[in-house]
């Protein structure tokens, strides 16, 4: 299950072309047998998905949640030590409906100052840290300064920048990924 914002529920992205849309596809094609559930929402911060997780996780039963939250409480200039503690309290509840959790980290762009973007991207390490979760530390890795991979609005992945964030996930994912036990 991928927890997350408009980064991950595919804003302004056709149907399907999203990275956790490639996500399912990508587990199929690699003969995984796990069933992706988007449950991101565009606008989303860390106090909505600490609101909503526990009725995601009884409905969906993941083995494996994706917490890709936070992007909206850096642009909306939340505190800091919310956005933390909201992410921690999120993969609480995660681990005790017994699914793994991958923390993916963001970055705020630079017009935000280098105090609250330096404190912005050490927080998801902190985070990672404290509860002891593997961390994807920037989802735009690798492309987050090219203007031509953004949609208009300058904030959005287009559809091209939509593998290359599932290829920043995939390598923190794929270990905490089982494969069924083949009968003999």
């Amino acid at each position: 299950m991928v927890l997350g914002d408009s980064l991950s529920a595919g804003y302004g992205l056709p149907k399907g072309q999203g990275w956790v849309d490639l996500l399912q596809q990508r587990l199929e094609r690699e003969r995984y047998t796990y069933r992706v559930v988007n449950a991101s929402i565009s606008g989303d911060t860390t106090l909505g998905g600490r609101n909503r997780v526990a009725e995601a996780l009884a409905q969906h039963r993941p083995r494996i949640v994706i917490l890709e939250l936070g992007s909206n409480d850096g642009l909306r200039g939340q505190p800091l030590d919310a956005m933390r503690e909201n992410l921690i309290a999120i993969a609480r509840v995660c681990r005790a409906a017994k699914a793994k959790v991958l923390l993916v980290g963001m970055r705020m762009p630079p017009n935000y100052g280098p105090d609250y973007t330096e404190k912005f991207q050490a927080s998801f390490v902190a985070v990672a840290k404290q509860i002891r979760v593997p961390l994807v530390p920037f989802l735009l890795e690798g492309f987050a300064h090219k203007r031509e991979m953004f949609q208009a609005d300058g904030i959005h992945p287009d559809v091209e920048a939509q593998n290359l964030m599932l290829d920043n996930v995939w390598p923190k994912l794929r270990p905490l990924l089982t494969r069924p036990a083949h009968k003999q």
